[in-house]
């Protein structure tokens, strides 16, 4: 089991490099955050390019390419869901990116609650994390707490504006 991994570890496999999201998640304060933090950046290369459908495409190949990696990287830790692992979280931030609104203030609040949602995990995500294991489960629950976030955006515009 490899609690801490390095940077050797992370170069070693493309699946770990991916899965270690380029690297940021080797970060020692908030892993999570710091692969929240990649996804502004590739939002903004990717999604004012593509059309809805073909963007929508690209996270779900995204997802696919996610399962695969963090399957991987998770066996090779000998822990299935490490929390350097933060592709999953760059993922579905991309996916909430790319359904929020592009206004700095509706992304920056996009980015709490989904952070909020991810280390929360309200039900049934925490009890889903505990049985999914492999790369699906470490993809899928945060897939749900995007969807979480998602529904809390639509109700503060809802009620707000």
């Amino acid at each position: 089991m490899i609690l801490r991994p390095t940077f050797r570890f992370v170069f070693s496999h493309p699946a770990h490099f991916i899965a270690f999201g380029f690297g940021a998640g080797l970060s020692r304060f908030a892993p999570g955050t710091a692969g929240t933090l990649v996804g502004f950046p590739l939002y903004w290369l990717l999604g004012p390019t593509y059309s809805p459908w073909v963007m929508l495409s690209l996270i779900a190949a995204l997802f696919a390419i996610g399962v695969w990696a963090c399957g991987i990287a998770g066996r090779n830790l000998g822990i299935s869901d490490h929390g350097g692992m933060c592709w999953d979280e760059i993922v579905a931030f991309l996916l909430i990116l790319y359904v929020t609104p592009d206004d700095p203030w509706w992304q920056a609040g996009a980015f709490f609650l989904f952070r909020f949602f991810d280390v929360v995990k309200p039900t049934p995500i925490r009890e889903l994390e505990m049985r999914m294991k492999g790369g699906f489960g470490v993809m899928f629950d945060d897939i749900l707490a995007a969807g979480y976030t998602l529904l809390a955006l639509a109700i503060i515009k809802r009620i707000w504006f």
